[in-house]
């Protein structure tokens, strides 16, 4: 079992994000690990957790979870260890911005559990980041992997964002090259995507944004391939890259299909082919549990159509691929350079995997 907490609190919201957050100038970090910890206490009953040992990994998410106060997420990952063991090495991942990483707070994550961290870089252009609405400057990234590796996080993971608008003028190869000079162990890559409702979807809508091209989207994914594994990651997922040894466990459970149970506001729970969701809005998540209510908004059950497609497009993901007898005659993927037969197993390249969408639908 792996676990996953929803952490919605920011400071801003990005230009492209439409997560479920909630933007605060004072974070109630007190408040937030009291209502999580009430649901993990409900949790407790569901039969999904019979003959569940310990967990395996544990997930904080956003939002930005570092915006808590760090002596909140130490009490949060104890009341969790109070209800349910979490083995001795599990994998506990803070996704962190930059400005909040600090001497203090990273002995406090290091004191709770957390060992890996994943940092919110999106980019070492300065015009970037200020497009983007992200509230850190290139000092504070520099700062901040400098007290991580003092603090003792030994297992780093950077994002950065590609296929911004050609108007930013922004130097693809130098973000990649000064995201390998930084040393992390991983890399998650993620291409921009217009979503309605954002500041960058309104952009969009009024003209006074240009998305990227699609040809330029697949030169700069094609060029991150080609770079990180030539300095030594191994490209093992569509948009995750990992030293060897480092490759992240939690997400890696997703794409297996492994079961796992969300916490927090719009966290989603997988447990086989049962799928639940909570209530999005801080507020009604946290009224719930005051008033003893559950927090689930909905839930449904996978039928064997959904279940293939699910296999198919998490399979298809990774760099394990899916058996070959699951995908009919791939014989045309084959011949395109699409992907690879690895034993009894096809593996999507580069150039597959920009083409998943289309293949998943194609194959299922």
């Amino acid at each position: 079992m792996h676990l996953y907490v929803h952490v919605p609190f920011c400071s801003r919201r990005c230009s492209y994000c439409d997560f479920a957050i909630a933007v605060r100038r004072e974070v109630p970090s007190r408040a937030f690990v009291d209502a999580v910890l009430a649901e993990w206490g409900a949790w407790q009953a569901d039969t999904a957790l019979d003959g569940v040992p310990s967990l395996r990994t544990v997930y904080f998410g956003g939002g930005t979870p570092s915006k808590l106060a760090p002596d909140e997420i130490a009490r949060l990952l104890d009341g969790i260890r109070a209800l349910r063991p979490v083995d001795v090495d599990a994998e506990i991942t803070l996704e962190a911005n930059p400005e909040d990483v600090s001497p203090r707070a990273v002995a406090a994550w290091r004191a709770g559990g957390v060992n890996r961290v994943s940092l919110g870089v999106q980019s070492f252009h300065p015009a970037v980041l200020a497009w983007m609405h992200r509230t850190h400057d290139l000092p504070a990234v520099h700062r901040a992997v400098a007290a991580l590796r003092e603090g003792g996080i030994d297992d780093l993971s950077l994002d950065l964002i590609f296929a911004v608008p050609d108007s930013l003028q922004r130097d693809w190869a130098a973000d990649l090259d000064a995201a390998v000079a930084l040393a992390p162990e991983h890399l998650s890559l993620y291409g921009l995507t217009v979503e309605p409702g954002t500041p960058l979807g309104r952009w969009t809508a009024r003209a006074e944004v240009e998305p990227a091209p699609d040809d330029r989207y697949a030169a700069e994914f094609l060029l991150a391939h080609e770079r990180l594994t030539s300095a030594g990651f191994g490209h093992y997922e569509v948009s995750n890259y990992g030293r060897q040894g480092f490759r992240a466990r939690h997400n890696s459970a997703y794409w297996r299909r492994a079961p796992f149970i969300g916490l927090g506001p719009s966290a989603h729970s997988g447990l086989g082919r049962r799928r639940r969701w909570n209530v999005a809005a801080w507020a009604a998540y946290e009224r719930a549990l005051i008033e003893g209510q559950p927090v689930t908004e909905a839930e449904e059950v996978l039928d064997d159509a959904q279940v293939r497609l699910e296999e198919l497009y998490l399979g298809l993901r990774t760099v394990e691929g899916l058996p070959a007898t699951l995908l009919g005659s791939p014989a045309a993927w084959l011949e395109a350079g699409w992907a690879e037969r690895r034993a009894d197993r096809v593996v999507l390249t580069a150039e597959g995997w920009l083409r998943l969408d289309a293949l998943v639908r194609a194959a299922a």
